[in-house]
């Protein structure tokens, strides 16, 4: 398996993890010019920005921490275009999540860095 099958196996665990939770799937791997976002999903009025990690171990690290600075920024510029795609008001409540997943376990980490 490629490393691109093996991220759409691994966002497609995430998005039934999150419609099992409630939310609504409203784009996979929405990419433009300024980068991806694996998920985007609605929790009740707010849209949620969501990156997937997987690792098998934590030889290099927890799953989550590879969502660094720079990938962030590239989330944030992406979202505004996805803001600005839909026309969305400039009010919408958002969240940047992150679903990390190590091995076979799979934790939500709801706010896990800030928004704009």
């Amino acid at each position: 398996m490629n490393k691109r099958e093996k991220g759409s196996r691994y966002e497609e665990i995430a998005a039934s993890f999150c419609i099992a939770k409630g939310y609504r799937l409203l784009e996979k791997n929405y990419r433009r010019k300024t980068g991806e976002i694996d998920l985007i999903l609605q929790d009740g009025r707010t849209v949620v920005f969501m990156e997937v990690k997987f690792r098998s171990r934590t030889r290099n690290g927890f799953p989550e921490e590879a969502v660094n600075s720079a990938k962030q920024q590239r989330i944030y510029r992406t979202a505004e275009w996805y803001l600005n795609e839909m026309h969305l008001p400039p009010d919408t409540p958002c969240r940047f999540d992150v679903i990390s997943i190590l091995d076979s376990r799979v934790e939500h980490i709801e706010n896990a860095f800030g928004g704009f």
